[in-house]
Order: structure tokens, then C-alpha cells, then sequence
């Protein structure tokens, strides 16, 4: 099972995810957050996601199945310890706003997806006419 009650990183009473992910962990880590929302009243509930430095879309849907599953509860979850990269991903496919990143490391992070590439610097050209031949047909 990829859960456990506690960790000396996570906060207090929350929901760890352990790396590697996949989609047959999610029924497991679903029933167990039922079990931790039972027995706790925070709202959001903290996830601690830390152990997730190499996302992928396996972890993205266990996360949104977790977020429905506390949502099925009337609650939330949000995400402690998230990576950049965690933070990116779930930017890329819209669900940023649906499971939300509490503090670490993702935190100080801008929101959104940066460019991390720079603009290509071209020459500008001038004086350039642009002809028209008889048989070019219009679009």
C-alpha cells in the first residue's frame, strides 16, 4: 500500500503518497483517506505529496480520485510537500485550481507553466514589396 497515517514531514494526522505511483494504488489510497476523514475534522486535509518527484499522469488522476473522494464527503484535500514539477503537471492538465498545493516547496513557485526557453532575436527586414502574380488565386 502507497499510504501510511504519519510521517516526520507530513503534518499531523495527514495522508502520505508514496512514489512510485500507479493506478492500482488508487482504490487502497482512497479507502484510506476515508478512514483519516472519519477520524479527523480538518478541512482542507493535508496530503503530503513530497515523495512525488517524478509526476506522471497516474499520479495526477490518483490525486484528482483522491480530491473526489473527499468531495463525496463534503471536504478537500490539499497538497503539502508538492515538487515543481508535481505543481507543473497539474497546471498543464487544468487541475491546479481543483487540487490545491498547501506549503512546501511549490509554494514559493509561481503558479502556471513557464517558458523556459528565450525568444529567437531576428533581424528585421526592410523595404520588402510584396508581388502578386496573375495566376496566384486568392484565398
Amino acid at each position: 500500500m502507497v499510504a501510511s497515517p504519519e510521517t516526520p514531514t507530513a503534518p499531523p494526522g495527514a495522508l502520505i503518497v508514496y512514489a512510485p505511483l500507479v493506478r492500482a494504488d488508487v482504490p487502497g489510497l482512497c479507502a484510506r483517506l476515508l478512514v483519516l476523514l472519519s477520524s479527523d475534522r480538518a478541512d482542507p486535509f493535508p496530503c503530503d505529496v513530497s515523495a512525488l518527484t517524478r509526476p506522471d499522469l497516474a499520479a495526477i488522476e490518483a490525486l484528482a480520485r483522491l480530491q473526489l473522494t473527499a468531495r463525496g464527503l463534503h471536504r478537500r484535500i490539499r497538497l503539502h510537500g508538492a515538487s515543481g514539477e508535481l505543481c507543473d503537471l497539474l497546471t498543464l492538465t487544468g487541475l491546479d485550481t481543483i487540487v490545491p498545493t498547501g506549503p512546501g516547496p511549490a509554494a514559493t513557485l509561481g503558479r502556471g507553466v513557464q517558458c523556459r526557453r528565450e525568444t529567437e532575436q531576428r533581424e528585421q527586414v526592410r523595404d520588402v514589396e510584396e508581388r502578386v502574380e496573375a495566376d496566384d488565386l486568392p484565398l
